[in-house]
């Protein structure tokens, strides 16, 4: 899931951590003495394990989801909407339990913020992508996780100033971005609802040129990737 990928990298020390002392035992290289108890696992250890079984619940969902998009029959797709969403309820526990237990857990912090916002709950979400953003203001995912609230929500500046700082610092996740801006205006030009149809317009016009901006400088290399 395209979601999964920073987290994964940005875990990979403290899962390290959290895995030492098992491996340490399957080689034998430590004993426990008969009657010792296993030590307690830190704070951070346990955070660890409930962020890996949100994110277990969440690529369960991302499936549904993606079985639900394909899927033909209404009554059929909607049993699988319910079911991506009960398993995004299920990751918000996890998630939520794993910023108890470690608050500066920067992953688990963006993370929360892209369950809420699966289940449409906006406002928790915008709080979760600021705490792991006061965190870590360079987290990439988090910026473009908030700017896809924000096109929930219909905050449609905020989103093009997410763009403009995910263009300058991170393209691919610019490129995610830009995607769900597609759609967001494909959906509000078939079902306007409460958003203004010139407003739509207007960012779909923006969207088109950043996009052909990015077209024309994607070829540019940097020095370290020239090859001769």
């Amino acid at each position: 899931m395209k979601r999964s990928r920073a987290s994964v990298v940005s875990l990979a020390a403290a899962a390290l951590v959290f895995l030492a002392p098992g491996a340490a035992r399957a080689s034998g290289s430590s004993s426990m003495p008969r009657g010792q108890q296993m030590p307690t696992p830190s704070p951070e250890q346990v955070a660890v394990e409930y962020y890996n079984d949100g994110i277990s619940y969440r690529d369960k969902a991302a499936t549904l989801e993606k079985e639900a998009a394909a899927e033909t029959d209404l009554k059929k797709k909607e049993k699988l909407e319910t079911k991506a969403k009960d398993k995004h309820e299920s990751s918000i526990k996890k998630f939520v339990n794993a910023t108890h237990k470690d608050p500066k857990m920067v992953p688990a912090w963006g993370s929360l913020g892209y369950a809420y916002r699966k289940v449409g709950n906006y406002q928790d979400s915008l709080d979760a992508y600021a705490k792991a953003l006061e965190l870590q203001p360079a987290y990439t995912p988090a910026i473009e996780y908030r700017a896809e609230a924000y096109l929930g929500l219909g905050r449609l500046d905020d989103v093009r100033s997410a763009y403009m700082t995910l263009f300058n610092a991170d393209r691919p996740r610019a490129s995610e971005l830009a995607a769900a801006i597609d759609r967001w205006i494909e959906k509000s030009k078939a079902n306007p609802g409460n958003v203004d149809p010139a407003k739509v317009e207007e960012f779909g016009k923006w969207a088109s040129e950043r996009k052909q901006l990015a077209s024309q400088t994607s070829s540019v290399t940097s020095p370290k990737e020239l090859r001769w």
